[in-house]
């Protein structure tokens, strides 16, 4: 009853309908753009390209009248629609969770202004720098545009500000955080212990071990970066695109992690090493 009342009061009302409309239209626009923040990264993202282009290959075959392949796509859907609870069971599984706790309508993007950037650089750099001089095995990566939830959720949930005696601990040998990679988003270490993608390039130098297979891994698949120090030979190496640069010195690592930061146009360039290459 009292419904009723309400809807035929908007009804009646062309500002409240005006109003309601909007306010529909900018609800459903908001819901959708965090779902696409949510998949944003992950393999949901190549799936949803692909129903996108089902969907406009029905919609051309509908128009020039292709009978048989309108045919197929009939069928093809009802398998579509009841594949997608299995296949987008992690991205599912995350949004009810992240409802759950109150954190679908938070915002994770990190902006970092130009102090806690030159800091964030200094606290890797130095990280680095000590860890190669005691040949401890290091591997950093640097969430950027591409989320990384799907690796995060293998590690442990730290969520600290990234200073080098965190990361200096973290990858201190025989520790329970040591094995694995930690990801850092913005200027905060989210997890530790994660486990990556490998590469599977079959030209990548057989001098190269898994840590550095994986921080080509990840890079292939998303757009992050990833810092990496040799546990044999203590070099420090980066990882960008299925690219590696290694031998970095302190100087040069400050440059590049600068120039990724603050993507400058007059910012020093480097020549990334085809894959595996050393």
């Amino acid at each position: 009853m009292f419904s009723s009342l309400v809807q035929n009061f908007i009804s009646t009302n062309p500002v409240l309908s005006i109003f309601a409309t909007v306010a529909d239209v900018a609800i459903v626009a908001y819901v959708l753009y965090k779902i696409l923040m949510l998949i944003r990264g992950t393999r949901a993202v190549q799936l949803l390209k692909g129903i996108i282009f089902l969907l406009i290959a029905a919609n051309v075959a509908d128009l020039l009248q292709l009978t048989t392949i309108q045919w197929i796509l009939d069928q093809a859907w009802a398998v579509i629609f009841v594949a997608l609870a299995v296949i987008f069971q992690p991205e599912l599984r995350r949004a009810l969770e992240q409802l759950g706790r109150g954190q679908f309508f938070t915002n994770a993007v990190t902006h970092l202004g130009s102090h806690d950037v030159l800091k964030l650089i200094e606290e890797l750099t130095a990280c680095l720098v000590t860890c190669a001089k005691t040949k401890t095995g290091v591997l950093i990566i640097l969430e950027g545009e591409t989320g990384l939830n799907d690796y995060i959720e293998t590690g442990i949930s730290i969520d600290a500000c990234v200073t080098q005696e965190l990361l200096v601990n973290i990858f201190t040998p025989n520790t329970p955080l040591h094995d694995g990679a930690t990801i850092v988003r913005g200027d905060r270490v989210v997890a530790a212990a994660c486990f990556l993608p490998l590469s599977d390039n079959p030209y990548i130098s057989m001098a190269l071990g898994t840590r550095h297979r994986a921080a080509i891994g990840i890079t292939e698949v998303s757009d992050a970066r990833a810092l990496i120090v040799s546990e044999e030979t203590g070099v420090i190496s980066m990882a960008k695109d299925g690219k590696l640069i290694r031998y970095l010195e302190e100087k040069q690592i400050k440059e590049i992690l600068s120039s990724d930061f603050t993507s400058t146009k007059h910012s020093p360039k480097y020549f990334w090493q085809r894959r595996g290459e050393q």
